[in-house]
Parts: C-alpha cells; structure tokens; sequence
C-alpha cells in the first residue's frame, strides 16, 4: 500500500489527538491532508519521535498520543522498545511505516529488507499489544481497535518505497514548535481545572 493512502485512512482518527511524526516523507505527506495545530514534525532527530511521544504520554496521561515513525528512524534507536514496555502508557499508538528504506535520505535499503522484523522486536521488547498491517482497511482498523483498547500498541504497517512529489510544507518548523507547544499548554489548563 501507498503510505499517503494508509495516512488518508487513518487521518479522521488523528484529527483531534496528539500527533508527533518523524520529518521526510511521513510529515510532507500528512501535511498535504492538512495540518492541524496538534501535529508536531520533530525535525533533525531521526529516531526520536517515539521517545518525544513517550514523554508526553507520560506527562499527559489523560490524552492519546500518536506516534507516526519509520523503519529507518525506528532502527536508530531500537532500543526505544523496551523503554516503552517499561512504562507501558495506555494513551501511546505507535504506528512505524515499513518501507524497508531509507526513502527520505536516498533511499538505502534499511534492515527489514533483509529480515529485520520489527513487530517481532517489539513483541520480544515487551510491547503490549502489537499489529501488522498491509492495508488502508486493516491499518484503520488496528488503530480504532488500539485507541479503545487504551494499551500501549505498536503497528507496523507495510508500504511501498514511494515518497511524496515534494517534501516541501509550507509551514516554518519553528512556528509548527510554538503552535504545538500552544496545543499541548491548552491541554495541560484544561487538566487542572
């Protein structure tokens, strides 16, 4: 499947909840379906999305965060895995692109080209609940059954190596900083009153 398809397919189920992806194609193309204040593109931290969705999980326990990866950022920092299983919050999605590539960068072929199996490593890691997907249909329904099932999930979701026609967003990183950290402040004051 088509990445931009499967993030079509899922978009109405992130439209109202924390969002934080990886930069590259990922980002350009949820940023084409439209951006929404909640959407944070983690630039020049390739691996770390996971980690940054961790920390506010944990820091919002009452909101669902969604965390939309990749192969290549997911192989940076493996070890993000076991550190979710650790603390285990019930309000992260974890959703990893398998395109078996590098795309963003060059497109170099990436572990899972040659056998890496990353829902195996997070079920191994301890992830509660973990999915595969290779369809728009399955991907929607393994994140509406992740969200209501409030258990930390890993969804690896297969897709072709096909980027977008432009990575190009029209929207400066720094101000995509302040709105989402507006976003995430207007959660934190709906929290204490």
């Amino acid at each position: 499947m088509l990445r931009a398809d499967a993030l079509e397919a899922i978009y109405p189920d992130l439209e109202r909840r924390i969002v934080v992806t990886i930069m590259g194609a990922v980002a350009a193309e949820l940023y084409t379906l439209g951006h929404r204040h909640n959407f944070f593109y983690l630039e020049h931290a390739m691996g770390l999305a996971s980690s940054m969705g961790l920390g506010i999980a944990l820091a919002l326990p009452e909101q669902p965060v969604i965390v939309l990866d990749g192969d290549g950022s997911l192989l940076m920092n493996l070890g993000t895995l076991s550190t979710l299983a650790r603390y285990k919050p019930g309000n992260l999605l974890h959703i990893v692109f398998d395109n078996e590539s590098l795309l963003s960068v060059g497109g170099f072929p990436t572990a899972t080209s040659t056998g890496t199996d990353l829902a195996g490593i997070a079920r191994a890691a301890g992830v509660p609940r973990v999915a595969e997907t290779d369809t728009p249909a399955d991907l929607k329904a393994a994140v509406e059954e992740a969200l209501a099932s409030n258990t930390l999930t890993t969804i690896v979701s297969k897709v072709e190596a096909v980027g977008p026609k432009t990575f190009h967003m029209d929207l400066p990183l720094l101000e995509n900083r302040f709105q989402f950290r507006r976003y995430l402040e207007g959660l934190r004051g709906q929290a204490h009153e």
